[in-house]
């Protein structure tokens, strides 16, 4: 793929790029993707591809582009252009097979790229097979051999009456909240370290004593509601990279019913726990009372999640964070994936800690990505000029960001959340993250309204909003 980059014929040009100093090769994909399809547009013998990701549990997603003919010239560029819109669509709806009409070429090359061997074997693995059951499979179809659109919402969230506890994993810290009626009458943040433990008994200990804790200001419990980062389905862990640590088979015997096990643990009262980038779009919802909702939470790693134009959350998987953002050759790399201009290293603690090195921050060896982070964020009180561009390179990523979600998205609002987000390079990010939008997307400026809780809510809004997760036993029953 990076061989192929350095061939093609579109490299455009961020408007922006003089205030990238720290990270001059930055290469938006909402950039890339326009000038292809202008391309494509403009070429005669351009022709229509029909993708379908369809999913095990009756999902399906369908999308069509305009790719140009194929002719050597354009071959290394059409491959970047169709694998990264792949790549996108796989880590936003999630599914386990590919179908792709119009270009039986395409189809043969995405399924050398995608197998078990090939340059996206870990999407193939951790989509296809710990997602979905099964690897992913590309196959190439007539258009009206495509299976048809369907795309399931759950209708959860919203509940707040009684005495609930809401908790939200992160990697740095677990946060707590006590709500009697929808009032927060006590919350909390306690530093852990769960990425690398490879005991599950540290990961069950730390969330019974936030809901130990949390349970102490309330009168009873009703029901509980979490959010972490990862896939779960039924509230089963699938894919999380909070047990990354964790040993296959211990994974398999006490990790993938640790939540069931704990909702026994607590007599069985309602309990549920989804993404935590979807309880950050549920916070968004239950803040603006207004729908088509994408909650972005700049944390540890980057976690997404959307409500529809009727605030419920999609059944998409919405993992942003190995999104592809920058298509440039020599964009930062993931350690967990192996990929390059993911998400994640560019709206994290690691986003920060990366761009702190470039911009002349000599941390110990020791200091994580956390302690970097407030050490920045000081600074950027202090008006520290280092710290000012980090926080305004994260913010012209996110301004790029936007837009690229846009098309992927129906959007009118855009909550964001977490801890990078804090403070003054918060606004930082938001207001560079603005005039991206102002100057180079006018469409998208005007479309989307961008909104930030506050500090508070900030820091427990996705603990808050987990709590109204579980529906009351009344409506549990007939």
């Amino acid at each position: 793929m990076n061989k192929n980059m350095k061939k093609i014929c579109i490299k455009p040009t961020p408007a922006f790029s003089s205030e990238l100093a720290l990270d001059p090769t930055f290469l938006p994909a909402a950039l890339f993707n326009r000038a292809y399809q202008a391309m494509a547009d403009g070429h005669a013998g351009s022709r229509l591809i029909e993708l379908a990701i369809v999913r095990s549990d009756g999902g399906c997603f369908r999308h069509r582009a305009r790719i140009v003919p194929d002719e050597s010239r354009y071959r290394d560029v059409t491959r970047i252009y169709v694998e990264r819109l792949v790549k996108f669509l796989l880590w936003q709806k999630g599914g386990a097979t590919l179908y792709l009409s119009g270009c039986p070429d395409l189809a043969g090359w995405l399924r050398s790229v995608y197998s078990p061997g090939g340059e996206r074997a870990f999407d193939s693995e951790i989509v296809g097979v710990k997602m979905f059951g099964q690897a992913l499979t590309v196959k190439s179809v007539a258009q009206e051999e495509l299976p048809p659109a369907h795309d399931p919402a759950n209708a959860l969230g919203g509940h707040l009456q009684g005495c609930r506890i809401g908790f939200d994993l992160g990697g740095s810290d677990r946060k707590c909240a006590a709500v009697i009626d929808g009032k927060v009458v006590f919350s909390e943040e306690i530093p852990w370290d769960p990425y690398f433990q490879s005991d599950p008994r540290y990961h069950w200990q730390g969330i019974q004593d936030s809901l130990t804790r949390a349970a102490a200001h309330l009168p009873r419990v009703d029901a509980i509601g979490g959010s972490a980062a990862g896939v779960y389905v039924n509230n089963q862990v699938r894919v999380a990279s909070l047990f990354r640590g964790v040993g296959e088979a211990d994974f398999d015997k006490q990790v993938r019913r640790i939540f069931l096990d704990l909702k026994q643990e607590w007599g069985g009262v309602p309990f549920e726990v989804v993404n935590d980038g979807e309880v950050t779009a549920l916070a968004g919802y239950l803040s603006l009372r207004d729908g088509s909702v994408l909650g972005i939470s700049m944390g540890t790693s980057l976690a997404a999640g959307y409500c529809d134009d009727r605030g419920r959350i999609t059944s998409w998987i919405n993992e942003l964070a190995f999104a592809p953002v920058d298509l440039h050759e020599d964009a930062p790399v993931d350690e967990w994936s192996g990929d390059r201009g993911c998400g994640v290293q560019c709206f994290s603690q690691q986003a920060v800690s990366r761009l702190a090195a470039v911009a002349g921050y000599v941390f110990p060896k020791e200091t994580g990505f956390a302690e970097q982070l407030i050490q920045v964020q000081e600074d950027m009180n202090r008006q520290d000029p280092r710290a000012r561009k980090i926080f305004d390179t994260i913010g012209i990523y996110f301004g790029y960001a936007l837009a690229h979600y846009a098309d992927f998205y129906e959007l009118r609002n855009v909550l964001i959340l977490g801890r990078v987000t804090s403070g003054e390079g918060g606004e930082r990010i938001l207001s560079k993250a603005r005039d991206v939008l102002d100057r180079e997307f006018p469409e998208c400026s005007e479309q989307i309204k961008l909104s930030t809780p506050d500090e508070r809510m900030k820091r427990h809004g996705q603990a808050v909003a987990a709590a109204s997760l579980p529906k009351p036993v009344m409506e549990n029953n007939p």
